[in-house]
């Protein structure tokens, strides 16, 4: 007669090997979390988060063509002509003839458009410190330089 089975200690399974998400994954749940964050932030001035990228776009390089100001804003064509519209009918660019090219129309920001801006700067920029909270000055500037690096191996 077999005597009584003893439970014996299960094995430890060895914990699953997990892989690192990818750089691609984590570099869009960022975009994501800053892109819901810049909502936020500027949905009181009835604008959104792509209107204020298109603005500041603006801000840097005034007086694009909406081909221009789409590629710049990471929207398509379609999209920007909605857009545009909409900041125009808020009073916050205005579109004029490219003297250069009669058949082009320029978009400009408005004063109200760099008011809002401005009123905006503040929190936009507490925003990026918060992201960046965790990191040097050193890490910062190393992070800053390498997404400008996969960006221009991408474009």
């Amino acid at each position: 007669m077999v005597g009584p089975r003893t439970p014996q200690a299960a094995a430890p399974a060895s914990a699953p090997h997990r892989t690192p998400p990818s750089l691609l994954y984590m570099v869009k749940q960022v975009e994501l979390v800053v892109r819901s964050h810049l909502d936020d932030l500027v949905r009181p001035s009835g604008i959104t988060a792509l209107q204020y990228t298109a603005l500041t776009v603006l801000e840097r390089h005034d007086g694009l063509s909406a081909a221009q100001l789409a590629r710049d804003s990471f929207v398509t064509a379609q999209s920007i002509a909605d857009l545009v519209r909409s900041l125009e009918g808020r009073g916050l660019v205005r579109r004029e003839r490219n003297p250069r090219n009669r058949r082009e129309l320029l978009i400009l920001l408005t004063e109200e458009g760099r008011d809002l801006l401005q009123r905006h700067a503040g929190p936009v920029r507490e925003l990026e410190e918060r992201m960046v909270g965790d990191l040097t000055d050193r890490q910062t500037e190393q992070f800053r330089t390498a997404l400008s690096k996969a960006w221009q191996a991408l474009s």
